[in-house]
């Protein structure tokens, strides 16, 4: 990815004589391109790939929070049973917030993963039309139902961008490896 330009060096250190590089993307343009190659390549359909990041965009202008969780149920669905088979991947947080993070990467919105602050550190934050939308992914299988939301509220996510005077929208996405889809999506448009 480096060598290709999709990826430039923002920082290098030297540990013990060993170089380590943190990289990140170089432009807007590239990052859009690269999640959208992604994709192409988890929908296998451009066509439909197109059509899916154009309904998000007009979901989130609407703020249709159940147009979303229909979207990304229907995206999850539509994923081949054999990408599951012979690995553990449905295991993972990682791999379903993987999904989410490219579709809205791929739209070229202000998206921040693994967003720190004082409390913890939030799966997504995402800013876009005036709004600030945190996420908060787990796996119910691996945690009790109503973690994600517990975990946005006790850690007080929605603090650090409160000064922005714009709605903050808690939104917590849990996962069922066993169903490979999401088993629950919540909304608290209040926080």
């Amino acid at each position: 990815m480096f060598q290709t330009g999709y990826l430039t060096i923002i920082s290098e250190e030297n540990l013990g004589g060993e170089p380590l590089y943190r990289l990140s993307y170089p432009n807007r343009e590239v990052r859009q391109s690269l999640n959208r190659s992604l994709l192409r390549y988890l929908v296998k359909d451009p066509s439909r790939q197109m059509a899916n990041s154009v309904q998000l965009y007009r979901l989130l202008e609407a703020n249709d929070f159940e147009g979303l969780k229909t979207l990304f149920h229907a995206f999850f669905a539509s994923i081949p049973y054999e990408w599951y088979t012979n690995n553990d991947i449905a295991n993972y947080e990682g791999y379903y917030a993987s999904v989410f993070y490219s579709y809205f990467a791929a739209l070229g919105l202000d998206i921040t993963v693994e967003d720190n602050s004082s409390h913890g550190c939030l799966d997504m934050a995402v800013l876009f039309n005036d709004n600030v939308y945190l996420f908060e992914f787990k796996v119910v299988e691996m945690s009790p139902k109503g973690a994600a939301m517990a975990q946005l509220k006790a850690r007080r996510y929605a603090d650090k961008y409160r000064a922005r005077g714009e709605p903050i929208h808690l939104i917590a996405v849990e996962f069922s490896r066993e169903n490979r889809n999401i088993a629950a999506f919540e909304v608290d448009e209040h926080a």
